[in-house]
């Protein structure tokens, strides 16, 4: 799935969390520049997620974590924090941090810009994005909205945070080390935007791959791309196959001719298509860092 948000184009590759697609993940955990690790507020750390960060860890890949579900009970979010970081063995930095208790939450609280977004109730189950009304934290409104024991909780919660937490480290974040942490509910679109706008300022652009023939730099003029994963009956009307390319270098043009390294052959890249919500288009061009499917006929 790709779309663009806030002048950035983002790929998204995803895969069923299911242990029987493991090793599709793993494959397309070789075409990704960074990931986000989205853990259920009342299950926690399952233990899919545990083999998928291994892999993560090993290559070195920059994890962004995504708490879920906060319109459910669940795990205090301190409790999590505690069980990422033994479990998994990654610290982690709060970028925001939930109003309520037990999953009835009112907004969260924006540390790097220290704002407090409370939103409006959700009726749309979901379907419309949720109003956000922002305060600065000493507004007597929110004290007035959440009541003085939720408010001072937050404030209980912050102030441990900033003096027993780890400090944020761009450095750790890069090297997979430190994972910065959000709050939401996908359902109801509460804290979303706020994680998408976060991810989109800390993640890598495009990154060098490792070949046989050496680095291959994203900038180089020459095109390059690596097949991670073939697909068969995305379209059963037809029975097709799709090759999905990560480009590396270079830029990628309909119909263009390429070196195929395996077979030895110079081959025609006909039909690329890209995936915008349940739709496919045909496309002309693309760039490092996109993901591009190709029909494949074997």
């Amino acid at each position: 799935l790709q779309f663009d948000y806030d002048g950035c184009r983002i790929n998204i590759l995803d895969t069923p969390g299911h242990q029987d697609f493991s090793e599709d993940t793993y494959r397309t955990l070789m075409a990704v520049d960074s990931a986000v690790m989205v853990i259920d507020v009342a299950k926690g750390v399952e233990a899919q997620t545990k083999k998928l960060f291994k892999v993560c860890k090993q290559r070195g890949i920059p994890i962004f974590t995504f708490v879920n579900k906060l319109d459910h009970y669940g795990k205090l979010p301190i409790d999590l924090m505690d069980e990422i970081e033994n479990v998994l063995g990654i610290r982690s930095y709060p970028m925001n941090w939930p109003i309520g208790q037990d999953g009835q939450y009112m907004g969260v609280y924006d540390r790097r810009n220290d704002k407090v977004l409370l939103f409006a109730a959700d009726t749309t189950h979901g379907q419309q994005a949720r109003i956000a009304d922002v305060y600065e934290p000493d507004d007597p409104a929110v004290i007035e909205r959440v009541g003085e024991a939720t408010w001072q909780a937050l404030k209980d919660d912050i102030e441990l945070l900033d003096e027993a937490g780890e400090e944020f480290d761009m450095e750790k974040v890069n090297s997979g080390e430190l994972t910065p942490m959000f709050f939401g509910s996908a359902m109801t679109n509460f804290g979303v935007q706020d994680f998408l706008e976060g991810y989109i300022r800390m993640a890598p652009t495009p990154q060098p791959r490792l070949s046989s023939d050496g680095l291959i730099a994203p900038d180089d003029e020459k095109f390059s791309g690596f097949v991670f994963k073939i697909q068969a009956n995305m379209n059963p009307a037809h029975r097709d196959r799709l090759a999905f390319i990560r480009i590396c270098s270079g830029k990628f043009e309909r119909n263009m001719s390429v070196w195929h390294e395996r077979s030895g052959k110079i081959i025609k890249l006909a039909q690329p298509q890209q995936f915008l919500a349940q739709d496919r288009q045909i496309i002309d061009t693309a760039y490092p860092g996109d993901i591009v499917g190709l029909f494949d006929p074997g």
